[in-house]
C-alpha cells in the first residue's frame, strides 16, 4: 500500500486536543475508503478514492485526537470556527474536504474561537 507524507500544524489552542503537540508528521494511504472509514482494509476500485482532506479529518479524529472530539468535528467535518489552511491557502479556495492531498502538503488547523 503506497502512502503520502503530510505535515499537520495546530494553533489557537487546538493543539490541546492533540496531546499538546503543535506539529505532527503523518503518513496516510494514497487510496482510502469512499465512506472515510479509517480502519485498514483491502479496498476494491468501487470502494476507493484518492485521499482527500475529508478523509484526513476523520483519520485525525480516529488516530490523533486525544480528547473532546466535539470540539474538533461536527457533522462529518471540522467545526465552524476552525480555520483550515492547505499549503497556506484557505481550504475554501481549494475545494474544502474534496481537496486531494499530495505528498508533502502542509495542513494547518487554527481555532478562531476564544472564551471571554
Amino acid at each position: 500500500m503506497s502512502t503520502i507524507s503530510l505535515k499537520i500544524e495546530f494553533g489557537g489552542g487546538l493543539e490541546l486536543l492533540f496531546a499538546n503537540q503543535r506539529s505532527h508528521r503523518i503518513d496516510i494511504p494514497c487510496r482510502v475508503s469512499t465512506d472515510n472509514d479509517t480502519t485498514v482494509k483491502e479496498l476494491n476500485e468501487k470502494e476507493a478514492k484518492a485521499v482527500d482532506v475529508s478523509y484526513l479529518v476523520h483519520h485525525m479524529r480516529d488516530h490523533m485526537l486525544k480528547e473532546r472530539a466535539e470540539l474538533f468535528m461536527e457533522n462529518g467535518t471540522v467545526r465552524p470556527g476552525i480555520l483550515v489552511l492547505i499549503n497556506d491557502t484557505d481550504w475554501e479556495l481549494e475545494g474544502e474536504g474534496e481537496y486531494q492531498l499530495k505528498n508533502g502538503d502542509e495542513v494547518v488547523f487554527i481555532s478562531t474561537l476564544h472564551g471571554g
